[in-house]
């Protein structure tokens, strides 16, 4: 278990920061490192104000998924749909022109039939 330390806070801000720490973390300690880290990798100041830059922010992203989905739907309708179509088309074309494997002639005599030895030779 690492060694703890004093420092020295204002009442006000230490229950703040107390109340902050019960509804996101198990312990203090881990609400400082992941507010520290949040911090320096985002290189954010907690002096500087973000003012309007959240509201761009949130306008920015709304705008790029409108162009997403856009996007989806240009693919669907020039790509996706007319394949499906051609398809769909040359299942149905194959079922409609199935032709029967044996063809039977119905007009035969079975007398004119003839079986006649083969050897082979004459190829």
């Amino acid at each position: 278990m690492e060694p703890f330390i004093s420092i020295r806070i204002k009442r006000k801000t230490a229950q703040k920061f107390q109340e902050f720490s019960k509804k996101n973390f198990e312990t203090h300690s881990e609400t400082m490192e992941a507010m520290l880290n949040f911090f320096e990798y985002n290189g954010v100041s907690p002096k500087e104000e973000l003012g309007d830059m959240g509201r761009t922010l949130k306008a920015y992203i709304k705008t790029r998924n409108d162009a997403v989905i856009a996007i989806i739907k240009n693919i669907e309708k020039n790509q996706t749909k007319p394949t499906t179509a051609m398809l769909e088309s040359l299942f149905v074309q194959a079922e409609t022109n199935e032709k029967p494997l044996i063809v039977v002639n119905e007009n035969y005599k079975e007398s004119t039939l003839r079986f006649e030895d083969w050897d082979g030779k004459d190829f």
